[in-house]
């Protein structure tokens, strides 16, 4: 009995002190670093450690005007829309995708999501494989224009995200459409 006890103190012993070595942080750009970093940094050149603060500086002004950028885009992606049962894009629409085109060949970073949607009539998977076509016929149109498709993906709600919930003529042709997202 004895014995045990000493051995399973051993074993805690050992594991709260492995466990205990060194401790890493977190940060917020996701990277992880040895609690003693400071002693590291103290032991640098000055010059070394005021370069990095303004490459940080740099870094966070870019992703700044990236956001910012971003933001503009997602605000100028207007949806297009569609007639009953239709997934052909009207000639008004074609104006807006190339519209969008431009925004995207001048921001090549920048990707998106077209989300193809449906008015409330028919059944749900009907309505599902109608959005992914008329998804697919936006994204037809951009990667045409000279986006690269690694850049647009496209879903389909089909009718589950209603842009407006009434149940008339109205609110069906609205519901009509491709939603475009900027993402990540």
């Amino acid at each position: 009995m004895r014995k045990s006890i000493i051995f399973l103190s051993m074993i805690i012993f050992v594991l709260a002190y492995a466990g205990c070595a060194e401790k890493h942080l977190t940060k917020s750009d996701g990277t992880t670093s040895a609690q003693n970093e400071s002693v590291i940094k103290q032991n640098e050149h000055p010059s070394t450690v005021g370069k990095s603060a303004e490459q940080e500086e740099s870094a966070k002004q870019s992703n700044s005007k990236e956001q910012t950028t971003r933001e503009q885009i997602a605000a100028d992606l207007t949806d297009i829309h569609f007639d009953f049962d239709q997934y052909s894009i009207r000639p008004d629409d074609r104006q807006i995708l190339s519209n969008h085109a431009d925004h995207l060949l001048k921001n090549k970073k920048v990707k998106i999501v077209i989300e193809g949607n449906c008015d409330e009539r028919g059944t749900t998977e009907y309505n599902l494989a109608l959005g992914d076509r008329r998804a697919q016929e936006a994204k037809k149109f951009l990667v045409n224009s000279g986006v690269d498709q690694k850049r647009i993906k496209t879903i389909s709600y089909g009718k589950e995200r209603p842009l407006d919930p009434d149940h008339n003529e109205e609110a069906w042709a609205k519901n009509r459409r491709d939603h475009f997202v900027v993402s990540k």
